[in-house]
């Protein structure tokens, strides 16, 4: 019997600004918190220095999951910028993908 899994959408970057987001953060434990921060820092030396793209996997304010491929240009403590000007809050990130 194969397991079925459902495969998250793939959303262009340009649509971000068209989702809501909550203020609850979507993981619950600190170790992958500091690791979801310190992949999103990566990705932003990667996007400024050699224009890399990841894949960012975020969650709506109404629980669906999205994906983004995208360069990450800068990261603070609450915000994640991509190259479209677009904001997604980090709390709102389950996690990133280097290719």
């Amino acid at each position: 019997m194969k397991a079925q899994t459902k495969r998250i959408p793939m959303v262009e970057k340009e649509m971000i600004p068209f989702f809501r987001f909550t203020h609850n953060d979507v993981l619950e434990n600190t170790e992958a918190r500091k690791k979801r921060l310190w992949d999103l820092n990566r990705a932003s030396i990667l996007g400024n220095g050699y224009r890399g793209k990841v894949e960012i996997t975020f969650r709506t304010a109404e629980g669906e999951l999205k994906r983004v491929d995208t360069t990450v240009w800068a990261v603070d403590d609450k915000y994640m910028m991509l190259k479209a000007g677009c904001f997604i809050p980090i709390a709102s990130i389950v996690g990133v993908e280097f290719f």
